[in-house]
């Protein structure tokens, strides 16, 4: 196997040559690496400097890069394990390189988790993490971290397999990333409260090809409670961009104010905040002192984040702007009008064009039309 030397953050290590030519370079090597995850490894190491868990398991090492990244970054003590055989020969020679103690597991992490516990466990497979999270849950003790790249049936555009994995019926929306999301985090809470635990979002988002948790468990049948009160659905209507929220297990039919169809039920999913104010503050001072590849592109995530309203969607303006036939106003502008007209309006990091707001539906064309005519649309 060919090696070269890959660097992110303050860690170099081996990893196995790509063909650059290809689709997906990752793809290409015998052992997985994905270049573009250095933003979502990046957040982790400033996450897990704020929260010091008492040891961290990357639960699916591969190269080891994010384990390596938390030992010699971090100072925390780690284990990396994989299933694959030729994966803990190259992690054992990365954590030989980096004169850090590391322990190094060959182990099935649904095997492994069954039998030992971590402070922190972090699983970040190859597309959907659904097999592993029962027992990831029962093999953590505080933090839990989960990465998913299976964005296609999370979102809808794979309805059959977004269904069979996580027991939810997404929908291929306007807002789908956030739809996704939102499907594994309810998702992740069903298998928790299980349990007896809970769980407190700290910073969740979504970002291209992955969406991200980063989660405190919460112990006892009352922190359970608690956090099933976030699952329900989003009702949304086929014919317009009109939804409404409906806490509970149980969906209850609904019919569109504006078009008299009735409202399709997304869900069951979570509603509500996906991170901790606190925990979002304290990122961006941590990033602003950080020397990081994707510092960037972090300061304006959190930065978005942080202004970010807890509804459990958003509206495309410039697709509200297609429906009216009109041409779309800078978004600062129709935040400016919504906010103008006594609604608290915010901008999204899901998508540039996104805004969240608690506005009905007419006053939102309103500030994308920039009048207040009655027009039927």
């Amino acid at each position: 196997m060919d090696l070269t030397e890959a660097t992110e953050g303050k860690t170099t290590i081996l990893i196995p040559v790509q063909d650059d030519t290809t689709q997906f370079p990752p793809g290409s090597a015998p052992i997985f690496f994905n270049r573009r995850m250095e933003l979502n490894r990046d957040i982790t190491v400033l996450l897990l400097l704020l929260l010091e868990p008492d040891e961290y398991l990357d639960a699916m090492g591969a190269t080891g890069i994010r384990g390596l990244r938390v030992a010699t970054e971090c100072g925390i003590p780690v284990a990396i394990a994989d299933r694959d055989p030729k994966a803990i020969e190259l992690i054992r020679r990365n954590t030989e390189r980096s004169g850090t103690p590391i322990e190094v597991i060959e182990r099935d992490m649904n095997a492994l988790l069954s039998e030992r516990s971590f402070d922190a466990v972090d699983l970040d497979p190859f597309g959907t993490p659904a097999w592993v999270i029962d027992a990831a849950i029962r093999g953590c003790r505080r933090f839990l971290f989960v990465t998913a790249t299976d964005t296609a049936p999370l979102c809808g555009a794979h309805l059959k397999a977004g269904i069979r994995r996580y027991g939810a019926e997404p929908m291929n929306t306007e807002y789908h990333s956030e739809v996704g999301l939102r499907i594994l985090l309810g998702f992740v809470v069903r298998e928790t409260v299980k349990y007896d635990r809970g769980i407190e979002p700290l910073f969740c988002y979504a970002r291209e090809h992955f969406t991200r948790l980063h989660l405190r468990i919460l112990r006892g049948p009352k922190a359970a409670d608690a956090t099933l009160s976030h699952i329900g659905f989003i009702h949304q209507c086929k014919k317009c961009p009109y939804r409404e929220e409906q806490p509970g297990l149980h969906s209850v039919s609904r019919t569109c104010p504006h078009c008299g169809e009735p409202l399709h039920p997304i869900g069951p999913l979570w509603l509500g905040k996906i991170a901790k104010d606190e925990i979002v503050s304290r990122l961006i001072d941590a990033a602003g002192t950080a020397d990081l590849g994707t510092k960037k592109d972090i300061q304006k995530l959190l930065a978005t984040s942080r202004e970010e309203l807890p509804t459990s969607s958003f509206y495309d303006y410039h697709e509200i702007a297609k429906r009216l036939r009109c041409s779309p106003p800078d978004i600062n502008v129709v935040l400016g009008r919504l906010t103008d007209a006594g609604y608290p309006a915010s901008r999204t990091h899901f998508c540039g064009y996104g805004i969240k707001t608690t506005a009905p539906l007419s006053v939102i064309y309103d500030a994308v039309r920039g009048d207040h005519t009655n027009k039927t649309v």
